[in-house]
């Protein structure tokens, strides 16, 4: 078996990245060490792991849960699995054996594989099928079922383990249920279509896995399906005909609707098709969308999703703070979704908003403990607004865990989205303490970086090729370096810009030749180089498109990646009765035994003082009162 490598850009593997880094290594730690196993362990106390001992018939009783909850626990294995491979840990790949035996024994004898049916089934009562309105046959409602969602988790879990440990027991349970479905669904057979995506970026990992091509096709034919009443209805929801981007073929759609995370994930899943099978129309179609979210529908911190209901994409410019939902498994698909467009394009631009999201949407959905959670991140909380099941209180777990199980396997390989390839060049994406080697064609080099980034933008890169060789490193300069917080209209700096970034080269100053947002240094490369970029961190105020009603008369509050936010607990009254004038000075301040260690801003409004925080530490100090956009004086 190999794994192909397929696009244009190549990301250097997690597996070949080592992160020694104050602010990013506490947070892989903790999950490896806290979040993995409090995860199992809420899966186990909920019954999501006895699920598939019931399905198997190793015990009696009903299926316990929502019908998919099957997938949190895929998202969980897929998360130990990158989590082993970084650090071998016998006791955690017992426990993974285990499971997976579980697993194993809970498959149908033709590879189909979802605990909710197969429990009913065996206990005579299929009528109680929540997903199972409209039929009491497999299938029979993909639009809610997730009997397809479900197992395209179960694929990623499966190539994973099998990347990790070269066992294929989770990887022959998801071959097997791979091929049943390849043999229901197709030109001919059955033409429906899933209708939470996922499935489709699983079924690509498990071509470059094993070379079949059946699993490539299936995964297009999904995607060509939607938009399509071939024999069915098109799919509506909410009241909303795109809610399941369903409403239109998918190289016709052009503006991001409906769900935010099976946007995300239908985006990827193209971006991933398309470079297999050389889609053109599929990337024009998603580079038309991703101009209107980030021009029209993209929060500061990176999030997705204005709407509750339906957890969705609101209009254009409906981007409202109070209400918003940018739930934190839209921030992990918007970050898949831009590491794939920049994979695509080389362009800095993607990675830019990525940034943003894992420093900002991302990272306020999980504690500094590991095992409390957001699932929605406004960008605004007045200590009233009822939010229902989602509290804006971290919570333990929730009924609808997608958000706990979904951290678990981001944060292990976020090691893998900080350099890339051409082939012949070397792209530094994400300043992250860290060491990696990069295979080139001209012989394998190590690049040893050291940074205290975000907390400051001084970055030192020590390049060591195993023999001299001539290739070019481009080092992104990041947007808000370049006085772009966005790369569109959507937000804009207020203030006259930065101090220029400088670059050095073994000492020597050196001239920044910009190329596609990336430094690029190109030069016969010797063992030792070394190469410092200098990223000035002013406070920046940051100022919104005039039809962002909300955040009229209003500015928010940025240095480096970082979106910062007022947090009551800090400041006395309403956050509402503060006026941040222009000239008001906000001074940085490093406060090691604060919140892990972070920098806070703080200015002298008259007799009041303000401070402000990072955005993704909010809610770790008790409940109270937020604001990221404040009056401007």
């Amino acid at each position: 078996m190999s794994t192909h490598v397929t696009y244009q850009y190549n990301p250097v593997p997690f597996t070949s990245v080592t992160i020694d880094y104050s602010f990013w290594s506490p947070r892989i730690t903790t999950n490896r060490l806290v979040t993995i196993p409090y995860d199992f362990q809420k899966c186990e106390e909920t019954g999501r792991i006895t699920n598939f001992a019931k399905a198997a018939g190793w015990m009696e009783g009903d299926h316990e849960g929502i019908f998919f909850n099957d997938s949190d626990v895929f998202k969980i294995i897929e998360g130990a699995a990158y989590s082993l491979n970084l650090y071998p840990d016998p006791e955690l790949d017992r426990y993974l054996d285990d499971l997976i035996a579980q697993i194993a024994a809970a498959q149908e004898p033709d590879g189909y594989l979802y605990t909710a049916r197969t429990i009913a089934e065996r206990n005579g009562t299929p009528e109680r099928l929540q997903a199972d309105r409209e039929g009491l046959t497999r299938w029979a409602n993909t639009r809610i079922s997730h009997e397809l969602y479900n197992v395209g988790h179960l694929y990623e879990a499966a190539v994973a383990h099998y990347h990790s440990t070269g066992k294929r027991t989770l990887l022959d349970v998801a071959i097997k249920n791979a091929d049943l479905i390849d043999s229901v669904f197709g030109p001919g057979k059955r033409t429906d279509v899933p209708g939470h995506q996922e499935i489709e970026m699983g079924l690509v990992k498990l071509y470059q896995v094993t070379n079949d091509p059946r699993y490539l096709n299936l995964a297009k034919f999904f995607l060509d399906e939607r938009g399509h009443a071939h024999g069915r209805d098109l799919y509506v929801a909410h009241g909303d005909p795109g809610y399941m981007q369903d409403h239109l073929p998918v190289v016709d759609q052009q503006e991001a609707v409906g769900h935010a995370v099976r946007a995300g994930y239908m985006y990827s899943g193209m971006a991933d098709v398309a470079t297999l099978t050389d889609t053109a129309a599929y990337i024009q179609a998603i580079d038309t969308i991703w101009q209107n979210v980030v021009g029209r529908k993209l929060y500061i911190t990176g999030g997705l999703g204005a709407r509750h209901q339906g957890e969705a994409f609101g209009d254009d410019y409906e981007l409202p703070n109070l209400t918003a939902y940018a739930e934190t498994c839209a921030a992990i698909a918007n970050a898949m979704w831009n590491q794939r467009m920049f994979l695509l394009h080389g362009d800095s631009r993607y990675i830019d908003v990525l940034e943003r999201t894992i420093y900002n949407g991302f990272l306020s959905g999980i504690a500094l403990s590991g095992n409390l959670f957001l699932y929605v991140n406004p960008l605004a909380f007045d200590g009233k607004f009822d939010f229902n099941r989602h509290s804006l209180e971290r919570q333990p777990w929730f009924d609808c865990s997608c958000c706990p199980s979904n951290v678990v396997r981001f944060l292990p390989s976020l090691p893998g989205y900080a350099y890339a390839h051409d082939g012949t060049n070397i792209y530094v994406n994400l300043y992250i303490g860290s060491s990696a080697t990069i295979d080139l064609p001209t012989g394998p080099v190590r690049i040893e970086q050291t940074t205290n980034y975000p907390w400051d933008g001084e970055i030192a890169l020590t390049v060591e090729p195993s023999s001299p060789q001539r290739f070019a490193l481009y080092l992104r300069i990041p947007g808000w370096a370049r006085n772009e917080p966005v790369p569109s209209d959507l937000y804009h700096y207020l203030d006259s810009g930065s101090p220029p970034p400088q670059l050095t080269i073994n000492g020597a100053p050196a001239a920044i030749d910009l190329e596609r947002g990336y430094a690029r240094i190109e030069r016969t490369w010797q063992p030792g180089d070394k190469v410092h970029l200098s990223l000035p961190m002013p406070v920046r105020r940051v100022s919104s498109h005039s039809n962002l009603k909300d955040n009229a008369g209003r500015v928010a509050i940025e240095r480096g990646p970082v979106v910062y936010c007022a947090e009551e607990i800090d400041n006395a009254g309403d956050m509402d009765s503060y006026h941040l004038p222009d000239h008001a000075e906000l001074r940085p301040t490093f406060e090691p035994e604060l919140l892990g260690g972070c920098v806070t801003l703080s200015a002298e409004l008259g007799n009041e003082r303000l401070t402000l925080i990072p955005y993704h530490l909010w809610a770790h100090r008790g409940l109270g009162q937020m604001a990221v956009w404040l009056k401007r004086a």
